[in-house]
């Protein structure tokens, strides 16, 4: 709702969503779900009227940051992987955000070059942890462990 109220006012926004399975009416049906619940990603350069125009959206709560004019920020490279990952069509689901574990490359297949956090699950697959420390979330692919390597 946030979202397509924003849309219209000419920000441009970035709600990840992710597919799953969910039984309606007696059936199974993918559906997709946002990535990060109860977040949205603006990028839009920001000055006092925008960040008004954003909080008086329906649905918003706050923007991240002190005020208007010290609003937190996420990087370029992390934003990239996230939507690198939300379009890939591969199966993601969320991941409790981790603080420590070993910080790896993936160096081939669809996610080839993104940073971000490993861990092993199997002898030979394992997950692709992207975290965003801002909003203390994560998301998680399943990886090759072949096609990664230290950071």
């Amino acid at each position: 709702m946030v979202s397509d109220q924003l849309g219209v006012k000419g920000f441009q926004v970035f709600l990840p969503k992710a597919s799953s399975w969910s039984m309606r009416r007696g059936e199974r049906q993918r559906v997709d779900t946002p990535l990060f619940p109860g977040y949205l990603f603006v990028h839009h350069p920001m000055d006092k009227h925008s960040h008004v125009e954003i909080i008086k959206a329906r649905g918003v709560v706050r923007v991240l940051g002190e005020r208007w004019d010290r609003l937190e920020t996420i990087d370029n490279d992390v934003m990239a992987g996230v939507q690198k990952i939300s379009h890939a069509g591969a199966t993601v689901r969320p991941h409790p955000h981790l603080s420590s574990g070993e910080r790896v490359r993936v160096t081939g297949g669809p996610f080839q070059g993104l940073h971000g956090i490993f861990v092993r699950e199997r002898s030979t697959k394992g997950l692709f942890v992207l975290s965003i420390d801002l909003l203390q979330r994560s998301v998680a692919v399943e990886v090759d462990c072949s096609l990664v390597e230290a950071a």
